[in-house]
């Protein structure tokens, strides 16, 4: 009987040995997991050129120990909702003017953690040559939304062909132009389709990263490094409100402004892409 005792208490012992072995090992993949994911950055990015920088980002990021994943989207209302809902850990598609906005109508609370680049907008030729060419009654296509609608405007005064109503600024509209010399219609279109729209205008305003996609290149005009657009438009790396320093924010804002990032900008876009640090 006594020996029989024995038995049962040692297989009783061997039993919890096992099984706390067993919870060990589950308690040990747990935080395994946890310490896998945390090393994992989920951002969304529109393809061009944004996804493509991200792509360099992604090697910085894996020096480091961090997986980056990339999420592409065609818009520009569904990286935000994305962010806010937590589906993301940061986005890279937008400047401040148009975050500012949709903070404001979608009660979103999303801020900017780095200023990447600036996407010149460019003058570009139809059925003019140059600006120096540009004739009375000359057709101009300009985007049709508030933000682009202004600093095509604004362009359109820095190469001599309109002046605007003083401090009309980053919001001037058509109705802001004060002189006109030379009489230009100003077409408003929707931006993405206006490279479309080049073989029936004199001159057109695109944006860059719509000039990018359509393969438009060789403008004969551009915003200026310095220019107000340059200062107000530099395209962000956004995260929502309270993240912005979480070591996952630290480490991507520290893999894109790398000298290598802003080199590969410089050398892939020709300046239809314009590092802003």
């Amino acid at each position: 009987m006594r020996k029989r005792l024995l038995t049962l208490l040692t297989a009783g012992v061997l039993a919890t040995s096992l099984f706390a072995g067993c919870g060990s090992n589950a308690a040990g993949d747990a935080a395994k997991t946890d310490s896998t994911e945390d090393k994992v950055i989920t951002i969304g990015a529109t393809p061009s050129p944004h996804a493509e920088i991200l792509e360099l980002v992604k090697e910085n990021l894996a020096a480091e120990g961090y997986t980056l994943e990339i999420v592409e989207y065609n818009d520009y209302v569904i990286p935000n909702t994305a962010l806010e809902d937590g589906d993301l850990d940061a986005n890279f598609f937008q400047h401040q003017p148009y975050l500012d906005d949709f903070n404001a109508e979608k009660g979103t609370h999303i801020v900017s953690v780095a200023a990447v680049h600036f996407e010149p907008m460019g003058i570009y030729a139809g059925k003019t040559a140059s600006v120096d060419e540009v004739s009375d009654g000359a057709v101009v296509a300009v985007p049709n939304d508030t933000t682009n609608e202004a600093r095509a405007l604004l362009l359109l005064e820095a190469n001599g062909l309109i002046k605007l109503k003083d401090g009309a600024g980053i919001t001037a509209t058509v109705l802001d132009i004060e002189e006109n010399p030379l009489n230009l219609e100003i077409q408003e279109l929707e931006a993405a389709q206006i490279p479309n729209s080049l073989q029936d205008v004199d001159i057109a305003v695109i944006n860059g990263n719509y000039a990018l996609s359509a393969g438009v290149s060789d403008p004969i005009a551009v915003e200026a490094s310095d220019s107000l657009a340059a200062e107000t438009y530099a395209n962000i790396v956004c995260v929502k409100e309270g993240n912005e320093n979480t070591d996952k924010t630290k480490a991507l804002v520290d893999a894109v402004l790398q000298d290598n990032v802003k080199e590969f900008i410089e050398g892939k876009y020709e300046g239809a892409v314009v590092p802003v640090f």
